[in-house]
């Protein structure tokens, strides 16, 4: 009878091995790699959602920056007249200079530029005076209404030390092309 108490024990602990084996191996194993990959894709919806506020958080700073660039984009339009207007512009240059007392004017337009819906012309301008007039001239030339881009600058002093310069200026102006010229 212990011979058959043993062999049933062995039986016992044989099908209790084979199902604690069966439960790890068909139970066990793949409700570990749904939790892993549950945790997983837990740690990826935390990512995003901290991303997501992360960028919520910089929304406003990014409607501010929009609304100055449509400032900016409605004064660009403005700036860029339609029209070429190029004599208007040229007296307006020689006005300023004769306000800020700067002699020796010489105002020449260059030769006129076409690009994608722009059109530029370059136009030279020389002047003599102390540098507090001509920067004075610089400040009401970037005041106009019409935006002007300066390319080059050249400013030379006289040969005996007075304090008076000689400026040389290469500006650009822009008007849009599709519209018809004035």
């Amino acid at each position: 009878m212990m011979l058959f108490r043993e062999r049933q024990q062995i039986v016992i602990f044989c099908l209790a091995g084979v199902m604690v084996g069966a439960f790890v191996l068909f139970r066990y194993m793949p409700l570990q790699k749904r939790i892993k990959a549950v945790e997983f894709r837990l740690a990826e919806t935390r990512l995003a959602i901290t991303k997501a506020r992360h960028q919520s958080e910089q929304l406003p700073m990014l409607k501010e920056q929009l609304l100055k660039l449509q400032r900016a984009g409605r004064d660009y339009e403005a700036n860029v007249p339609e029209q070429r207007d190029l004599g208007l512009f040229l007296h307006r240059i020689a006005d300023l200079m004769n306000k800020h007392n700067l002699r020796g004017q010489l105002i020449q337009p260059g030769k006129e530029i076409q690009a994608e819906g722009l059109s530029c012309i370059p136009i030279s301008m020389q002047c003599k005076g102390r540098l507090t007039q001509i920067f004075e001239f610089y400040k009401s030339l970037q005041g106009q209404d019409r935006s002007v881009r300066i390319e080059r600058v050249k400013l030379v002093n006289d040969k005996d030390f007075s304090g008076e310069a000689t400026m040389q200026t290469t500006a650009v102006i822009y008007y849009r092309a599709d519209s018809g010229r004035g």
